[in-house]
């Protein structure tokens, strides 16, 4: 199998597929507020900008770490792409997320900086080995909506969209270190689920987004049938979060934390 290209190795170490997950999320709160092609383009390109320093800042902070534990899927750490290479990634992402940022208006623009990227920085520069290694997640998922609805309407959405952003974003740091504990501790990041039992991750993940589930759709809808319905399927998710073996926990609350992404989007 032969090694993947240097732009190719670039893009995996921006880790593209919380990028384009987050991005997608924008812009499709962005178009259920009726946004004009200029203000989706914008936000796209300041939320995506925004994404891939978050990613390529992880992987350089976090090079040493991989290396040691061989993280094969890492490119810094199998030496496909360079340590200079990934620092010009980041500043040119830099420029482009706050010039893209502020062109959506001071407002939303600074919350983006300041709990979207800034708080995905403060993860990755370190309160990730903390207690509080949740927090960041849950600011920054629970400040999206709140600069989409201010960059298109000028205007702060219900307190309800927030609060499902910010458990959302609680569920996701979960569900996104779930798979790396053991290498995590191996070199030292002892963040707020290491401190869990191991087999208590996924199930308080899919309990945390179970609850936004209700949350969002007596927000979005009401407890009407479509409503009900929803919230039968995510208990199901839920069901096999907590008695499911195997990666089957993992993977329910995934199931759940699309089904909010889901009422979110459609509210």
């Amino acid at each position: 199998m032969s090694e993947p290209s240097r732009a190719q190795s670039l893009l995996i170490a921006s880790h593209p597929g919380p990028a384009v997950a987050v991005t997608s999320i924008a812009a499709a709160l962005a178009a259920r507020l009726d946004a004009s092609p200029l203000q989706l383009v914008t936000l796209v390109v300041a939320v995506a900008s925004g994404q891939l320093l978050t990613g390529w800042t992880n992987d350089l902070l976090d090079a040493d770490r991989d290396h040691a534990v061989g993280r094969a899927d890492k490119p810094l750490a199998r030496g496909t792409v360079t340590r200079n290479a990934v620092r010009r990634a980041i500043a040119l992402s830099l420029i482009v997320c706050v010039v893209a940022s502020l062109l959506l208006g001071l407002l939303p623009g600074v919350l983006h900086l300041a709990l979207g990227v800034g708080a995905a920085f403060a993860y990755n520069a370190g309160v990730k080995s903390t207690v509080l290694s949740w927090l960041p997640y849950t600011v920054a998922f629970g400040a999206l909506p709140a600069v989409v609805s201010l960059a298109i309407d000028d205007a702060l959405p219900p307190a309800w969209m927030i609060a499902v952003g910010a458990m959302l974003g609680f569920g996701a740091h979960l569900v996104n270190v779930a798979p790396d504990l053991a290498d995590d501790r191996a070199t030292g990041v002892v963040g707020f689920a290491h401190r869990m039992p191991p087999a208590a991750v996924a199930p308080t993940a899919a309990l945390v987004l179970s609850v936004a589930s209700v949350v969002g759709v007596w927000g979005a809808r009401g407890f009407d049938a479509i409503g009900l319905a929803f919230l039968a399927a995510v208990g199901g998710c839920a069901i096999i979060a907590l008695t499911g073996t195997g990666r089957r926990p993992f993977q329910a609350a995934i199931a759940i934390a699309a089904l909010d992404v889901a009422v979110l989007v459609t509210a």
